[in-house]
């Protein structure tokens, strides 16, 4: 996959939001191929919604001409790739990428709009919320329109996804393949004693759906790999990283630089815990640690044990931070690493420059490519005990 959309990187045009927006204004048409829930939370001024799996279909009807310059829209750009291929295949010859998709789009305070309408039990549901003066109306649909996944479904993820769901995040996934055990249930908030035994993602799904039932929660029932992370974290505008192991987190941080994707890092040892927001151009995570420190200075949960609540206040930090970055207010933890002890209740902020031998986050260096996160990981840690 990621050779794949390497080369159509290469083979199609892309062009800038601006751009598309001036070509657009000449006549061109812009399709945006994005789900049927993210056109409801906000579409581009003059866009057309043709879902991607309807393209084929579609596109006879709102583009005729095959000759027609066509410009074709996704939340980041990764999708359009793929639309545009398919539209070359059908025999368009005019087609163009918009790079940095709807996200871009709207960074860039180019035209696009909401709904008017708002649903009585929606303005109810979030009353508290919404009197806020930083938040408000306009807050409220941005997070309505948001889309964030969360990497685990634990001590973590757990709360981070409850109190996101509960704000109103439009489209809420989770990433884990595990199952649900008794000793998770100290600590794994999402999960009850009925549910042992049971998928994580569907016990998370009941949960997110007793909480609040209008929001989408897709769940991938799969483990993360460097060959699935791009198709998992295309449909997606934040990740929330609640991994436990380090490979883990190598991964998601280099596939959250490479496709531009802001990502809200936690982890948890014992009475303490640590929270990042790493954004794309750094400093990143390798900036953090460019190594893995060896296991006898990062144990397990399973080894060194955890205070429940210790997931829970920094998965609660997570979910604030993440609504931070889509409403837009505050001052998000970008270069900056929080750091609590439980034992005492204090909190340490220290700075994170960036690593300028760091070629994940430079972005005037081609993106390296993934690798064998579990060897990396083993090598360094070897190496630390030798």
């Amino acid at each position: 996959m990621q050779q794949h959309l390497q080369r159509l990187s290469q083979t199609i045009s892309q062009v800038s939001p601006e751009h598309a927006h001036q070509l657009e204004r000449e006549g061109a048409a812009l399709i945006d191929v994005r789900e049927a829930d993210e056109h409801a939370q906000g579409l581009a001024e003059g866009a057309l919604p043709i879902v991607r799996a309807n393209l084929e279909s579609e596109i006879g009807q709102a583009v005729p001409d095959q000759n027609q310059t066509v410009l074709l829209l996704c939340a980041h750009g990764v999708r359009s790739l793929l639309a545009a291929e398919t539209l070359a295949q059908m025999g368009y010859s005019d087609l163009h990428s918009v790079a940095g998709g709807f996200v871009d789009w709207q960074d860039q305070g180019l035209p696009w709009s909401l709904p008017d309408a708002r649903d009585p039990a929606a303005s109810e549901r979030y009353a508290r919320q919404t009197k806020l003066p930083e938040i408000g109306v306009a807050g409220q649909r941005k997070l309505a329109a948001a889309r964030v996944l969360i990497i685990g479904a634990g001590g973590l993820g757990s709360p981070a996804a409850l109190y996101l769901a509960g704000a109103g995040i439009g489209c809420l996934g989770l990433v884990d393949a595990d199952h649900v055990e008794r000793s998770n249930l100290h600590r794994q908030v999402l999960h009850t004693e009925p549910r042992i035994g049971a998928l994580k993602t569907e016990s998370a799904r009941t949960a997110l759906a007793a909480l609040n039932p209008e929001i989408d929660t897709p769940m991938h029932s799969e483990r993360l790999t460097r060959v699935n992370v791009e198709r998992l974290f295309s449909d997606y505008d934040l990740i929330l990283d609640g991994s436990d192991n380090f490979p883990t987190r190598y991964l998601v941080n280099d596939a959250c630089q490479k496709l531009k994707i802001p990502n809200v890092s936690a982890a948890v040892q014992g009475f303490a815990g640590q929270l990042s927001v790493f954004m794309p151009g750094g400093p990143c995570y390798r900036c953090l640690f460019p190594e893995p420190p060896a296991p006898e200075n990062a144990p397990s949960c399973a080894e060194a044990g955890v205070l429940g609540v210790v997931p829970g206040i920094m998965g609660l930090l997570q979910a604030l931070e993440a609504m931070k970055l889509i409403v837009g207010f505050g001052e998000p933890l970008t270069g900056k690493l929080l750091i609590y002890d439980a034992k005492t209740g204090r909190q340490r902020i220290l700075k994170i420059s960036r690593d300028p031998e760091c070629h994940y986050c430079d972005p005037g260096t081609p993106f390296p490519g993934y690798i064998d996160y579990a060897e990396f990981c083993a090598e360094h840690t070897h190496a630390t005990k030798d």
